[in-house]
């Protein structure tokens, strides 16, 4: 390992170029789990644009990308831990990963555990954010435009 291409951040043991580096350059990741360990070596390294890109579509706009860039940078990041991934079938296809993510910044060392949702759309994955709103009735078309009626779509996954 050189100093020029350094182990990833997202803990896999491999170099950046041949982990997530691959995705912040613009292969999009295979899984909703890879997606997710890109995402926080994204954070990692600084990446704001990468997860803004990486987040659903319609929900781009609604991210603060200032805060997003400013808790990227003021952190010290420790680690992600990756403890299940589960992918659910139909169309449009969601998943669900689990991870834990560590940090040190000026209020001390923080773990953060969640459950995040993620789907596939024209063959690619997204995250899709809770906190930013979908803004769709229980019966109008999902805003991920997979077809279906929120209800049956993003809305379970989002909510529960």
């Amino acid at each position: 390992m050189t100093p020029a291409d350094p182990n990833c951040p997202c803990g896999s043991g491999n170099p950046l170029s041949q982990c997530c580096g691959h995705f912040h350059a613009g292969t999009h990741a295979p899984s909703a789990a890879l997606l997710m360990r890109s995402r926080y070596s994204a954070y990692v390294l600084g990446l704001v644009d990468y997860l803004v890109a990486t987040t659903l579509p319609v929900q781009q706009q609604g991210l603060d990308r200032e805060a997003m860039a400013a808790w990227s940078a003021q952190a010290t990041w420790l680690g992600l831990e990756v403890e299940g991934s589960e992918v659910f079938g139909g169309q449009p296809e969601h998943a669900q990963v689990t991870s834990t993510a560590r940090w040190h910044d000026e209020n001390g060392e923080h773990c953060h555990r969640e459950c995040s949702a993620f789907v596939q759309v024209q063959g690619r994955w997204y995250f899709l954010d809770p906190t930013v709103p979908l803004k769709a009735g229980r019966n109008d078309p999902c805003p991920c435009q997979g077809g279906q009626k929120f209800k049956k779509c993003c809305a379970p996954y989002l909510n529960g």
